[in-house]
């Protein structure tokens, strides 16, 4: 590796050829990719070939973090009243965050902007009615963007049986299909939450689902969507892989989150 930069080497191809192989890692700090994953791929030209994602360290108990898109649960699991309200709120926004990721991933800055602002916003606790009309405008620009559904369109296919084989749930299960029909369903599962903002209700973590499925300690949801990687990202072009990993926005801290590392200790 000179200079620290690693270097290519010769391999035989798909079909037959010898070219150079590139051995490439993503993460853990990349632009708009999920904090604290590393995948480390090996490429030719700009196809991967093989896939590897390092496994998470597990924190002590004191080092453990609070995951955050995960909260309402977590304190609902632990015996702490929890509105269905606030956890919505924190689902939409959780969807939000990783639309804002994937369209910054796609080339579409400006909507990427508008949905960080509108996160932002759900998140400091702004009344539905403020947030409800940007947010029809947003998702009615994203829903209905040809060239967005043209640059997605077939890459990284996860059926609904798929999903339920690797042990994921939420809308990557639901959506039952590729990158496009990924952020078309956090599109409606944010139109769904806008109007329970102010739900009052208790939270019960066996019926509303995080903002990547059926939260559970012994099996975080980000955990199925990690292992679902590798089998999709071998094969695609470099481009489309980073689509990818948008599009299922694995959330790292979910594994090593304070409630996961007490039930891993016991």
């Amino acid at each position: 590796m000179p200079g620290g930069l690693p270097m290519a080497e010769p391999g035989a191809d798909r079909d037959g050829l010898t070219l150079d192989r590139l051995h490439l890692p993503l993460g853990p700090f990349l632009a708009d990719w999920p904090a604290g994953l590393t995948v480390r791929l090996v490429l030719q030209g700009d196809v991967v070939q093989r896939v590897d994602v390092d496994e998470l360290a597990r924190p002590s108990d004191d080092a453990a973090v609070e995951a955050f898109w995960v909260q309402p649960w977590l304190r609902a699991a632990s015996g702490e009243p929890v509105t269905v309200g606030e956890a919505v709120r924190r689902r939409a926004a959780a969807h939000l965050d990783s639309l804002g990721r994937l369209l910054a991933v796609a080339g579409w800055p400006a909507e990427a902007v508008r949905a960080g602002r509108l996160r932002d916003d759900l998140l400091s606790g702004a009344p539905r009615a403020a947030v409800a009309p940007r947010l029809e405008r947003l998702t009615r620009r994203v829903g209905r963007s040809r060239t967005l559904a043209w640059l997605t369109r077939g890459i990284g296919v996860v059926t609904a049986q798929k999903a339920r084989e690797a042990g994921a749930g939420g809308p990557a299960a639901r959506a039952d299909g590729d990158v496009t029909a990924r952020y078309r369903q956090w599109l409606a599962d944010i139109r769904h939450d806008l109007p329970r903002l102010e739900d009052p209700a208790p939270l019960d973590v066996a019926v509303e689902d995080s903002p990547r499925g059926p939260w559970s300690a012994e099996a975080p949801p980000s955990a199925a969507l990690i292992a679902l990687l590798p089998p999709l990202l071998e094969g695609a072009e470099l481009a489309a892989a980073r689509l990818v990993v948008a599009s299922l926005d694995p959330d790292p801290e979910e594994l090593v989150s304070r409630g996961v590392v007490e039930v891993a200790r016991g």
